[in-house]
């Protein structure tokens, strides 16, 4: 690989533990900075993204939309307190024409409640495109598939 593509590798993995490290900290506040002004966000099944159909869980299509949603959680939801852990892997990145990436990596998010009790909350993949806005590495287009049929009721944090 050439040195370029290293150093491109190694911020992307950054911005993906970043990404975790965030929302696992419960500073969703600070989510949205991780997408462009101009972005696309959506959670969708495995179903449902093999047949190209547009159905989605959760469909934002610009930052402010997602800013909405973190005041909706921190405002107008009422939740028993849980954490959740984000483990991300399998970074796979492909350079576009127009200098964009594709990345493609696995994510399984574990929640934890009050309790101490611990479950698999979701597991899948992310099917993002990358751009550099100024010298950071922003999401234009972040779609979490989801393995699994079923999908928990408390889907309410950023996946």
């Amino acid at each position: 690989m050439a040195p370029e593509a290293v150093a491109r590798h190694f911020e992307l993995q950054q911005l993906y533990t970043d990404y975790a490290l965030c929302i696992d900290a419960d500073e969703l506040e600070r989510w949205p900075d991780f997408f462009a002004e101009d972005c696309a966000y959506r959670v969708t099944s495995a179903e449902n993204y093999e047949a190209g159909l547009p159905l989605a869980l959760i469909y934002a299509t610009s930052k402010g939309m997602l800013r909405d949603r973190v005041a909706a959680l921190r405002e107008a939801n009422i939740y028993e307190p849980q954490r959740y852990r984000h483990f991300i892997s399998c970074l796979k990145v492909a350079e576009q024409p127009d200098g964009a990436v594709a990345a493609v990596a696995h994510v399984m998010v574990v929640r934890i409640m009050q309790d101490g009790a611990m479950s698999l909350f979701a597991v899948g993949r992310y099917i993002d495109r990358v751009e550099r806005r100024g010298s950071d590495w922003k999401f234009t287009a972040k779609t979490v598939v989801l393995d699994s049929r079923t999908i928990d009721t408390l889907l309410a944090i950023p996946l």
